[in-house]
C-alpha cells in the first residue's frame, strides 16, 4: 500500500555514513548533505521525499554532525511519523524524535504544565462532537448529524487560524468559507463550547497547540529549555501547515535557522482545515539564503500516469500552479490510462468490480488495487459491487487495524507466547519466526487457506494473514529475529498506527489516500458536480479540487482507470458529463484553454519552450467520438486518437509521418524521456492523416493537449507545412 510496505520492509542497516548516501539520485543526495542553515525541498509526488529527508537526518547523525536527541522531525499523521521512525532505525539513526505536531506539543505541554501552570493537566478529549452537541443544547439550537459535524469543523478551523469566537463571522467571510449555519450562531456555539470545556476541566487537540504556544511565548525560561533540547528541525508536508502550527514552529526555532522543510504546493488539499501553502511558497522570502532543492524524478508512476498528472496541472491557475513541478517518470512504459463512461452509478461500480475481479484472477494482488472516490458516501455502492463478485476489500478510514478485536486478541496471544513459549505445546515443533506466528495464530482461527466468500469471517482471516505476512518479511530481513522481536515490532507499529498490508482491495476517499500508493487505481465518479464538487464555487476552491484529482492520479504506479456516470441511479436522466479537469486530456474530449506550461527540471526552472498561447475554443457539449470515415461510435482509446476505426481506410501522408517520427526522436533525446512522452505513434498517425494547418485544427486531435500544443505546436505545424522545424 505504501512505499514502505511495497519494498523490503526491513533492509540491512548501512555500515557507515557514506553508505547512507548510496542509491540516492543527485538531487536527493543534495538534500541529504545540506545539513546547515535553512533548506527547502520542493518534492513532487513519488519523487522520494521521505527517503531524502530520512537519509539527510541519518547521514547527519552517522557523520557526527547532528546529535540524535537534538533533532525533531514533525509530520501530520501518526502513520507517517511511525514510518519515518522506522526508516531512521533501519538507517542506524536511533534516538531521533519523529512525531506529529500534536504529539510533540502534547509531550512538551505535559512536561512543562506543573512548572508553568501548576497542578495536573486537564483531561484531553478524543472527540469534541459531544461537547459541540451539548453547546447546541445549551443555546437551544437544533443541529442534525451533518450540521453537528460541520459546526465542529468550523470550530477546529477557527482555532488553528487563531480566531476567537467574537471574530469568527468576519474571519470566515474574509476566508470565503461557506458557513453551515448563520455565522452569528456558529460564533455563539463556539463561545459556549469553550465555556463548557473550562467548566469540565478538559481540553481538545487544538488547545494542545494553543497552550504550548502560549507557554513558550510567555515563559522565556521554558522557551530556552525547549530550544536547548532541539537544535535541528525537519518538517514534512510543509504545504499543510496551519497558521497555528507555523507559530509553534517559529517558537521552537527562536532566532535560529536550522530548519529543513519539504512540500509540494500542488498537493495542498486540506485548506478547509486551515492548511495553507503560503508558508512553503514564502520560504525563500523569509530565508533569502536558503538552499532550495527540487525533486522531480518520479520513481512511483509510469510515464503514462505521469503524463496525465502533468497535464492536469498544466491547466491549473493560481499561486500554487505558478510553482508547480513537472514530473519526469523514471519507470518503464506502462499502459495508457483507461477512461470509461457508464449510464449510472451502480453500473459504474459493477464495471469497476468486474475489472478488478479480472485483474485479481490474472495475478494482481488485491492489496495492490484501490478504488478512490470524492466522498465517503460513495463507498457503499462499491462495497456491494465488490462483494457481489467475491472480491475482499478494506475500507480506509473505518476501524483502525490495531483496534480490530481479532488483532487485539492475536497480539495478546503472541505476547504470551513470546513470554512463556517454552510451555506452549503449539511451539514444540516449530523453530522459525513465521512458523511460530502461524502456530500461535492458528489458535485464533487462522488457516493456511482463506475461507470461502466474503464478509466478517473473511475480514478476520485477512487481518491475521497480514500479521503472518509481516512475520515473513521480518524473518527474511533478520533471520535471527525472535518472537519477542516480532511483538516489539507490532507494538511500535500499533503506537504509530502503521498497519501491515491487508490482502483486500482498498476503498478510500481521495483525501484519505494522500501518502499512499497502489499498482492499480480506479478513480471513480470523476464527473461534474462531484469533481469538482458542487459546493466548490470560487477559483481557489475549484483549483483545490483539481489538486485533489492530481493526488488521486499520482497514487497509481502502473494502471489507472478513470470513470464517471451520466446519471445517479438507473433510469435517471443522463445529465452529467465527465469532469472539466479531463478536457483535452482524455481521448475524444474537447481541449481546455490552459495556461502556458512552465517546465521545471530537477533543481532548475525554465520558461515555456514555445511561446504559442493560442486560445482553443471549448466545446459547450460533449458528444461521442465517431469515426470520420464510416461514422461509427468509437470506444477504443487508440481508435479515438486516430478518429477512425482501425480497419477503415487511411489517407495518411507516409512521408509526413516519417518526418514527424524523426522530429519526435530528436525532441525525446533532448528532453531525456521516451519518444511516446512527446507524442504516441497513434497521435503522429492522426496528425499525418489530418495535416492540420493551424493551432485550432491541431488542438482537435486527441493526444494534443494544451501543454503539448504550447510546447510543440509551432514545430508540428511547420513540419506539416513542409517547412523546417525550429
Amino acid at each position: 500500500m505504501t512505499a514502505a510496505t511495497h519494498s523490503t520492509l526491513f533492509p540491512q542497516v548501512p555500515d557507515s555514513a557514506d553508505a547512507v548516501l548510496e542509491g540516492l539520485d543527485p538531487e536527493q543526495r543534495e538534500v541529504a548533505t545540506a545539513l546547515h542553515g535553512p533548506v527547502c525541498v520542493l518534492a513532487g509526488a513519488g519523487t522520494g521525499k521521505t527517503r531524502a529527508i530520512t537519509h539527510r537526518i541519518a547521514y547527519g547523525v552517522r557523520a557526527g554532525v547532528l546529535q540524535p536527541s537534538s533533532v525533531l522531525a514533525v509530520t501530520f499523521t501518526n502513520r507517517a511519523a511511525g514510518e519515518m521512525r522506522g526508516r531512521l532505525r533501519q538507517l542506524g539513526a536511533h534516538g531521533v524524535q519523529a512525531r506529529t505536531f500534536h504529539s510533540a506539543a502534547l509531550r512538551q505541554l505535559q512536561y512543562f504544565w506543573p512548572k508553568a501552570i501548576g497542578g495536573s493537566m486537564p483531561r484531553l478529549v478524543d472527540r469534541k462532537i459531544q461537547l459541540v452537541a451539548d453547546a447546541a443544547a445549551a443555546c437551544r439550537i437544533r443541529l442534525d448529524r451533518g450540521e453537528l459535524r460541520d459546526v465542529t469543523a468550523e470550530i477546529e478551523w477557527s482555532k488553528v487560524t487563531q480566531t476567537v469566537p467574537a471574530d469568527y463571522a468576519p474571519a470566515a467571510a474574509k476566508a470565503g468559507r461557506a458557513a453551515p449555519r448563520d455565522p452569528a450562531e456558529i460564533a455563539q456555539l463556539y463561545s459556549v463550547y469553550e465555556d463548557l470545556k473550562r467548566d469540565r476541566a478538559v481540553i481538545d487537540f487544538e488547545d494542545v497547540l494553543l497552550l504550548t504556544v502560549a507557554i513558550i511565548q510567555d515563559r522565556h525560561d521554558i522557551a530556552d529549555q525547549v530550544r536547548s533540547q532541539y537544535q535541528h528541525f525537519v518538517v514534512d508536508e510543509y504545504q499543510d501547515v496551519s497558521p497555528l502550527q507555523q507559530r509553534l514552529l517559529e517558537l521552537w526555532l527562536g532566532e535560529r535557522d536550522n530548519l529543513c522543510v519539504v512540500g509540494d504546493a500542488s498537493q495542498t488539499i486540506y485548506s478547509f482545515t486551515g492548511a495553507t501553502p503560503d508558508h512553503l511558497l514564502d520560504f525563500r522570502t523569509r530565508h533569502p539564503g536558503a538552499t532550495v532543492v527540487k525533486l522531480v524524478r518520479d520513481y512511483r508512476s509510469t510515464p503514462q500516469v505521469v503524463h496525465l498528472a502533468n497535464g492536469l496541472l498544466a491547466q491549473a491557475h493560481g499561486r500554487a500552479a505558478d510553482h508547480r513541478l513537472e514530473l519526469v517518470s523514471q519507470r518503464a512504459p506502462g499502459p495508457e490510462p483507461v477512461y470509461a463512461e457508464y449510464a449510472d452509478e451502480p453500473a459504474e461500480a459493477e464495471g469497476a468490480a468486474r475489472r478488478i475481479r479480472e485483474l485479481i484472477d490474472a495475478g494482481v494482488p488485491a492489496a495492490e488495487i484501490a478504488v478512490l472516490f470524492r466522498t465517503n458516501a460513495q463507498s457503499e455502492t462499491y462495497e456491494q459491487a465488490l462483494a457481489d463478485v467475491a472480491v475482499p476489500y478494506q475500507l480506509r478510514g473505518a476501524e483502525r487495524f490495531f483496534d480490530r478485536p481479532e488483532v487485539r486478541k492475536a497480539g495478546v496471544a503472541l505476547r504470551g507466547a513470546a513470554r512463556f513459549g517454552g510451555n506452549d505445546s503449539l511451539l514444540d515443533d516449530v523453530v522459525t519466526l513465521p512458523s511460530q506466528v502461524r502456530a500461535v495464530l492458528s489458535g485464533e482461527g487462522w488457516t493456511s487457506e482463506p475461507p470461502a466468500g466474503s464478509g466478517a469471517v473473511r475480514e478476520r482471516w485477512e487481518s491475521l494473514a497480514a500479521l503472518v505476512n509481516l512475520a515473513q518479511d521480518l524473518a527474511a530481513a533478520r533471520p535471527d529475529a525472535t518472537l519477542a522481536d516480532f511483538v516489539a515490532e507490532l507494538d511500535e507499529r500499533a503506537g504509530a498506527q502503521h498497519a501491515p498490508t491487508v490482502q483486500g482491495v482498498t476503498l478510500a476517499s481521495l483525501h484519505s489516500a494522500k501518502g499512499l500508493e497502489w499498482d492499480v487505481v480506479f478513480l471513480v465518479g470523476v464527473a461534474e458536480g462531484m469533481m469538482p464538487i458542487t459546493y466548490a464555487k470560487t477559483e481557489e476552491q475549484i483549483e483545490e479540487e483539481r489538486r485533489l484529482l492530481y493526488v488521486g492520479v499520482t497514487r497509481a504506479r502502473e494502471r489507472l482507470h478513470v470513470s464517471w456516470a451520466l446519471a445517479r441511479s438507473p433510469g435517471g436522466r443522463p445529465v452529467r458529463r465527465a469532469s472539466r479537469f479531463l478536457d483535452g486530456l482524455r481521448p475524444g474530449s474537447a481541449t481546455a484553454l490552459g495556461r502556458s506550461a512552465a517546465r521545471t527540471s530537477a533543481g532548475v526552472e525554465r520558461g515555456a519552450v514555445n511561446g504559442s498561447t493560442a486560445a482553443v475554443p471549448r466545446r459547450t457539449q460533449r458528444t461521442p467520438a465517431r469515426c470520420r470515415v464510416c461514422g461509427r461510435t468509437l470506444t477504443d482509446a487508440g481508435e479515438m486518437k486516430l478518429m477512425r476505426c482501425e480497419d477503415c481506410p487511411s489517407d495518411m501522408d507516409e512521408g509526413l509521418y516519417e518526418r514527424l517520427r524523426e522530429w519526435r526522436a530528436e525532441q525525446a533525446r533532448h528532453s531525456g524521456q521516451p519518444p511516446f512522452c512527446v507524442f504516441t505513434d497513434k497521435t503522429l498517425m492522426a496528425i499525418a492523416e489530418t495535416v492540420p494547418e493551424d493551432d485550432g485544427e491541431l488542438a482537435r486531435i486527441p493526444g494534443v493537449g494544451v501543454r503539448k500544443l504550447n510546447r510543440y505546436g509551432a514545430d508540428v505545424l511547420a513540419i506539416c507545412a513542409g517547412q523546417q522545424a525550429d
